[in-house]
């Protein structure tokens, strides 16, 4: 078992997007061809691979960061709305993909939900790794 952070980030995702194409849970769903990742995009996504490569660096940012929401990662993942002459904005990003993404690793095992913690301030919900996860990601070389 090798650390995640051992590996450079782009050759690790890539390995693991990889290896996310062999886990039946994470089947891109049909209207991922049709869908903008954000309301600051202009076109669909054209990568084929999108759907694996994005399924990579959530679950490495869940990895990172131990406890992560949906709405945290649709900043991560947000980008700046070209609007013209005016100035550019920072949008999120569209929360569907990110989701249902969250959704495939539940079923996969990878991830579980995290209740808050009544009386505790600091633990918000989200997801978190389960041991499944953490040794699948530790697993890839």
């Amino acid at each position: 078992m090798t650390s995640v952070y051992e590996i450079n980030a782009q050759e690790y995702n890539l390995k693991l997007a990889e290896a996310l194409k062999k886990i039946p849970e994470f089947e891109p769903p049909e209207w991922v061809n049709f869908v903008k990742s954000g309301p600051a995009k202009e076109r669909p996504i054209d990568d084929p691979d999108f759907w694996y490569k994005r399924a990579a660096g959530i679950l490495k940012q869940v990895y990172k960061k131990n406890i992560l929401g949906v709405n945290r990662l649709r900043t991560k993942y947000g980008s700046k709305k070209n609007r013209g002459f005016k100035p550019e904005k920072f949008k999120k990003a569209g929360g569907k993909i990110i989701r249902t993404i969250l959704q495939q690793s539940d079923k996969a095992g990878f991830t579980e939900i995290v209740k808050a913690i009544k009386g505790v301030r600091r633990k918000k919900p989200g997801r978190q790794l389960t041991a499944k996860g953490k040794e699948f990601m530790e697993g890839i070389k």
